[in-house]
């Protein structure tokens, strides 16, 4: 059976997956950065210690942190096992194993859940979902998305993904999302919508191959730019 899931998981990415998944520079490290739909990644908590400025938004973080931890409790056992299941649609460059990966994801999770109660408090960390964000027109020079539109395809309509970087662009004078491709590592069939939305707005956008890659296929970012 495909890897598949019925609805958004916990499930977290370290700081240095992120550089590689977005091709992030020194120079973007230097510029805040919004990361949307981050849930419990460990970038924004490593990116503090960097000296990196970094606002997380996601639903998930209208809960509290033993929430939060139940739900991460809950789903490791199931995308894990799928992932055995379906271990051919993985490259294990990055993973030698299901165990090591497990590992390297509970790790960032861990890292995450301890800097949640400080960041929370400080306004890193944003209780906010797309397509509507609390944000000013160009808050910020940079927004990240990973791992939410377009892998999440099934379960999130054409609309929703249009309106959705839309309102990214509203916000962030650059946009990058990874992966392009669904659960089922195809290629999404949201992002010729999204470019064709995307340029109406008279913006650019560029499918970049970046030196990361985990579902087979899953090695392109899409960057959002102006003219």
């Amino acid at each position: 059976m495909p890897f598949s899931l019925d609805q958004v998981v916990p499930w977290g990415r370290s700081f240095a997956e992120y550089e590689r998944m977005f091709a992030l520079t020194p120079a973007d490290l230097q510029r805040p950065i919004l990361g949307c739909a981050d849930g419990p990644a460990s970038f924004n908590a490593e990116a503090a210690t960097h000296g990196t400025s970094v606002i997380s938004v996601d639903p998930l973080y209208t809960c509290e942190a033993d929430e939060i931890r139940r739900r991460i409790k809950q789903a490791c056992p199931q995308v894990l096992e799928q992932t055995q299941q379906n271990r051919d649609d993985f490259v294990w460059n990055e993973f030698k194993s299901i165990e090591e990966l497990g590992r390297a994801r509970l790790r960032a999770m861990v890292s995450f859940l301890a800097d949640y109660p400080t960041g929370r408090k400080s306004g890193r960390y944003v209780a906010a979902e797309l397509p509507r964000l609390p944000f000013e027109h160009d808050s910020f020079p940079l927004a990240l998305c990973s791992h939410f539109l377009f892998l999440y395809g099934d379960q999130l309509g054409e609309q929703f993904h249009v309106e959705s970087v839309v309102e990214l662009c509203r916000v962030a004078a650059e946009v990058r999302i990874f992966p392009l491709v669904g659960l089922d590592n195809a290629p999404s069939p949201h992002v010729s919508a999204v470019i064709r939305a995307v340029e109406q707005l008279g913006r650019k956008v560029q499918i970049e191959r970046v030196a990361y890659e985990f579902q087979r296929g899953g090695n392109e970012m899409m960057r959002i730019v102006h003219r």
